[in-house]
């Protein structure tokens, strides 16, 4: 009986059905990202703000003061006893005086230095010059709230966590396009919400939710793409994620022309209300309705995407096979239940860890170096697609496993480098850490393949899912570190990810090379892939199978 991918041969593994299903899941990509990278522009510090005294509207409305007069009387006096203070973060505790004139608030402590006056810390009255701009200014995430921002965007990758683990589990369980369309739904109410929340603590919890459901979006999406294409087309998990780049690229823009971040935040939330109209055009996975013993149900959308491709499926192909593993609900314990599933069960979760954790800790590092952040942000998504025309261009000839290590091993040096270099040359200091950035990158957009490659379709979306919930661990831990170690030692943060990043290329060897395979069907085909699939590349034996009639 044949396979599911001499069937699929005869469809076409590439054709213009697929081509049209790519396309559309590829838009997913930009408004993930977009999530994903949110919060650079959502949280901009505010450049002109000062702590209010208590009284100052009042006394504002008594005296007929601009808020530039207020400042000027309120705050301007704190700067001159105190050189050290802003009037940022604390004020001059004491009473504020306009019996006399309204232009001489110190008139009762005219015997005393302002330089001695007492001051206090500021709790929750702030002014500033544009009041809806961040969520910064919304919220008051500064001076002693200034570690909210960071938690802001913790909250989101925790969401990114729970996502893998319940909607990866849910897609495998009910279907690819089911799980992608719910999560479409939610991103976009999600979104809305987070835009209007009245207080920061609902700000939060829809900003989990939207974490969560925009991480259903990208998985599955990503995983509906591999799943409906030959083992010779499994490039286009790469390319899908050049959209992932353009989504970074076209931010800054958006973020330029969109004075708040209302604006912003709906401006990457609504697109996901288009994607529901896929409910008409991208069917579901016909590999996962052979693993959930639906084989004609899958050959029929198999004789849809020929019919689209202009090609015919012989009548003798009214049967596929299907495997005789029973159908189980995907756990953890599937992918370590077995020798070589174990292992890279284990390799791939610390990769994406490593990965995540060095992509987003570079990223941030840039925002520390100053700039103009709508350029930087801007160059840095530039620099990532390079990366992808890499992979492109040499992953069919050369394979996953050596890229996807000397990637690694490349980005590690570069960091390393990077530290020691001195400031008086900012050009060489640059270049060298853009290489580390490429390098990275490269490794993360390898790790998204080679993860779906090496798990079976009974357990992919979960497998996946759950290797790739270390991706958010790495980036819910990656703002603490980056800024705990730079307080120490601007440099101290570039020697960690310099060892992580080594030690993932030297472990990533020990995967086996992918190119060229057809996806596993099974956790016993996957146990074959390192003893079938060497260097020789030699031809899987065939596993037991029965027929769909």
């Amino acid at each position: 009986m044949p396979s599911f991918d001499e069937v699929l041969k005869e469809a076409g593994e590439f054709g213009r059905f697929q081509k049209r299903v790519f396309f559309l899941l590829c838009q997913t990509g930009i408004t993930f990202s977009s999530l994903f990278a949110s919060v650079v522009f959502l949280g901009q510090a505010p450049d002109n703000y000062w702590c209010r005294i208590p009284g100052a509207a009042e006394l504002g409305e008594l005296c007929g003061w601009t808020l530039e007069e207020e400042r000027n009387f309120t705050v301007l006096p704190l700067h001159l006893g105190n050189r050290s203070s802003s009037g940022e973060c604390e004020r001059l505790d004491i009473v504020w005086d306009t019996s006399v004139s309204c232009t001489s608030l110190l008139a009762r402590y005219s015997n005393h230095s302002v330089g001695n006056l007492p001051l206090t810390t500021c709790h929750d009255d702030w002014v500033y010059e544009q009041p809806h701009s961040s969520i910064v200014s919304e919220y008051d995430l500064v001076c002693g709230n200034a570690w909210m921002l960071d938690l802001s965007q913790a909250i989101l990758n925790l969401g990114f966590l729970a996502g893998a683990f319940i909607l990866g589990y849910a897609a495998d369980r009910y279907g690819r396009i089911i799980i992608y369309l719910l999560s479409c739904l939610g991103v976009g109410v999600c979104g809305i919400i987070v835009a209007f929340a009245p207080n920061f603590t609902v700000f939060l919890i829809f900003r989990f939710l939207q974490g969560m459901f925009g991480k259903g979006t990208w998985m599955t999406c990503y995983v509906i793409v591999t799943e409906i294409v030959g083992s010779d087309q499994r490039i286009v998990g790469i390319v899908i994620q050049m959209f992932f780049t353009l989504g970074i690229i076209i931010l800054p823009g958006i973020a330029y022309l969109v004075p708040t971040w209302q604006g912003i935040q709906l401006a990457i939330s609504l697109p996901n209300f288009l994607f529901l109209l896929y409910y008409w055009v991208v069917p579901e996975s016909p590999r996962w309705l052979l693993t959930r013993k639906k084989g004609e149900k899958a050959l029929k959308i198999l004789h849809n995407i020929a019919k689209h491709n202009g090609r015919y499926i012989s009548p003798h192909y009214s049967e596929i096979t299907i495997s005789n593993e029973e159908v189980s609900n995907p756990s953890f314990l599937s992918l370590v239940r077995t020798p070589h599933m174990r292992r890279y069960t284990l390799i791939l979760m610390y990769a994406w860890f490593a990965s995540a954790l060095i992509y987003q800790g570079l990223v941030m590092r840039l925002g520390m170096v100053g700039g103009n952040l709508y350029l930087d942000f801007f160059i840095s998504g530039a620099v990532e697609l390079p990366a992808a025309l890499l992979i492109v261009m040499t992953i069919d000839r050369v394979g996953r496993r050596l890229p996807f290590a000397i990637s690694n091993i490349v980005a590690g040096i570069a960091c390393l480098v990077t530290a020691f270099l001195p400031e008086d040359i900012p050009w060489l200091k640059t270049t060298v850490a853009t290489l580390g950035r490429l390098g990275i990158t490269i490794a993360f957009e390898i790790v998204y393949l080679v993860n779906t490659e090496l798990y079976p379709t009974t357990l992919r979306n979960f497998g996946v899912s759950l290797c790739s919930s270390l991706c958010d661990l790495g980036g819910i831990i990656a703002p603490f570190l980056l800024f705990r170690l730079a307080a120490i030692w601007l440099e101290l943060p570039l020697i960690i990810f310099s060892i992580l990043a080594v030690v993932c290329g030297l472990l990533v060897l020990l995967l086996p090379e992918t190119k060229g395979i057809s996806l596993p069907e099974t956790v016993e085909d996957v146990e074959q892939l390192s003893s079938s699939f060497g260097k020789c590349g030699k031809k899987r034996k065939h596993r037991d199978t029965n027929s769909y009639i």
